[in-house]
C-alpha cells in the first residue's frame, strides 16, 4: 500500500479544517468584482473559504432569505438592505458582533465615517458591518441642459423650471421611479422626515405633501414620466434613450447605466436641496445569520476585515461607484474622482446624509408609500388623500 507523503497529508488536513462561509449578495452589476475580491481572500489565507452567490435584487434576496431561515440553505453572511436590516435585528435573525468589533484597533474604527459606521449599531449591539453605502443623486443629460440654456438645478423650484424647459415633443423633462427611497429623498431634502424619532409614521407632514404635490403637477403637465417601484429598468431606458432628460437614482446605478450605449454626455449632481435639508443613506449592511457556527462567524468577520482594507475599498468603489466607507481609501481614489468629477456627486453629499428610518415596521411601510405614489401619480388621487391612506394603514399595523 502506497503511503501519502507528509506534504500531501498536510494539504489534506488543511482542506478538511477549512471553514466554508456562504455569502449571499445583490450586486449583479459588479458580480465580477465581488468574485475577484472573494478569490483574493480565499487565496490569501487557508482557514476559510468564502462562496459568494448572487441571489437577486434586494427585495428578491429578502424573500429568499426569509424562506431559508433556520434551514441548511441559510447563508452565513448576508447583504441586508438598510431598511430590511432593523427587521432582521428585531426578529433575532442575526448575530451580535460586538465582541469582534471591540477587538478592532482604534485607528481602524475611527477611520470609518461616523454615520456609516454607526449604522450597524442597533438595540445596544453591533449587528451590521458597513460595505456598500450610497446616497441618491440627480443624473442629467448634459447636452440637453446646455442646448436649452438650463443650469443644473440646486433647488426644487429651479428643478421644476428645468423640467418645463427640457420638455418637448420628443422628451419629458424628468423620469421618476415611485420608490419610497426616492420619495424620502425629496421629503428629507425639503427638511422633513417620514418617521418621527419615536417611531411614529409622519407621511402626512407638510414636506411629504409638498413633495408629492410637485410630482403630481409635473405629471399633469406632462413634464414627468412616472414609473412604478418595480420598473427601474424601463425608467433607465427612458433616460438613456433621451425620452427624459433628468432622473434620480443611487450613484451606484452608474454601472447599470454604463451597460447601455449612450449618445449623450451623462452627468450627475447632488439632489436639489432646501436650506436645512438632508439626503437619506442607501445601501446595505453585512450581517451574520443566527444559524452560523462560531467558526463561520469568525470567517465572515475575517472576510469583512479583508474587504475593509483600504486598497480593497478602493477597488470596490472604482467598480461600483458606492461611497468609500473608510477615509484611508480616499488617497487611493484621487485619480478615480479626478478623471470624472461626476463620480463624486454622492461623496459631496456625505455630510448631509442621514440614516433611513431604523424601526422594524418601516420595512413594511415602504410598500404603503409606493402605493400612495401610484395612486397620486397614476390614479390622480389628491396627494393629501393618498398620503393619509398610507398613514392610516401604517398606524394600524403598529
Amino acid at each position: 500500500m502506497r503511503l501519502l507523503g507528509i506534504p500531501v497529508l498536510l494539504a489534506l488536513s488543511l482542506s478538511f479544517a477549512q471553514t466554508t462561509v456562504t455569502f449571499w449578495h445583490s450586486m449583479e452589476a459588479v458580480d465580477d468584482t465581488v468574485a475577484a475580491l472573494v478569490d483574493a481572500f480565499n487565496s490569501a489565507q487557508s482557514d476559510y473559504r468564502v462562496e459568494a452567490r448572487y441571489v437577486g435584487s434586494y427585495s428578491e434576496a429578502q424573500t429568499r432569505l426569509v424562506a431559508a431561515f433556520g434551514s441548511a440553505d441559510e447563508p452565513t453572511l448576508f447583504q441586508a438592505e438598510i431598511a430590511f436590516f432593523p427587521r432582521l435585528v428585531a426578529d433575532g435573525a442575526v448575530q451580535d458582533l460586538s465582541d469582534l468589533v471591540a477587538a478592532l484597533p482604534q485607528d481602524v474604527t475611527e477611520d470609518f465615517y461616523p454615520g456609516l459606521w454607526a449604522y450597524g449599531e442597533l438595540e445596544g449591539g453591533r449587528y451590521g458591518l458597513p460595505w456598500n453605502s450610497s446616497t441618491p443623486v440627480m443624473y442629467y443629460n448634459a447636452n440637453a441642459l446646455e442646448q436649452a440654456g438650463v443650469a443644473v438645478p440646486t433647488t426644487w423650484e429651479a428643478f421644476a423650471e428645468a423640467a418645463a424647459a427640457l420638455t418637448s415633443r420628443r422628451a419629458q423633462g424628468v423620469v421618476f421611479v415611485g420608490d419610497s427611497w426616492l420619495f424620502e429623498m425629496m421629503v428629507r431634502s425639503l427638511g422633513g422626515e417620514l418617521v418621527l424619532a419615536d417611531g411614529t409614521p409622519n407621511f402626512t407632514s407638510d414636506e411629504a405633501v409638498e413633495a408629492l404635490t410637485l410630482l403630481q403637477q409635473l405629471v399633469q403637465q406632462r413634464q414627468l414620466a412616472f414609473f412604478g417601484s418595480g420598473e427601474s429598468t424601463p425608467a433607465i431606458l427612458s433616460f438613456v434613450r433621451t425620452r427624459a432628460n433628468m432622473a434620480f437614482a443611487s450613484i451606484a446605478n452608474w454601472p447599470d447605466v454604463r451597460r447601455f450605449s449612450i449618445g449623450f454626455d451623462i452627468a450627475a449632481a447632488p439632489v436639489p436641496m432646501r436650506e436645512g435639508g438632508r439626503v437619506p443613506l442607501g445601501g446595505a449592511q453585512l450581517v451574520v445569520m443566527r444559524g452560523a457556527s462560531e467558526a463561520e462567524r469568525a470567517g465572515a468577520f475575517a472576510f469583512w476585515r479583508f474587504l475593509m482594507e483600504p486598497e480593497n475599498v478602493a477597488k470596490w468603489i472604482e467598480a461600483s461607484y458606492y461611497i468609500p466607507v473608510r477615509r484611508a481609501a480616499l488617497p487611493l481614489l484621487e485619480d478615480f474622482y479626478a478623471a470624472d468629477p461626476n463620480r463624486a456627486a454622492a461623496l459631496a453629499q456625505l455630510e448631509l446624509a442621514v440614516p433611513r428610518p431604523r424601526n422594524p415596521e418601516f420595512n413594511a411601510w415602504r410598500a404603503l408609500l409606493d402605493e400612495a405614489l401610484e395612486r397620486a401619480l397614476r390614479g390622480n388621487q389628491a396627494p393629501e388623500a393618498a398620503l393619509a391612506e398610507a398613514q392610516r394603514r401604517a398606524l394600524e399595523s403598529r
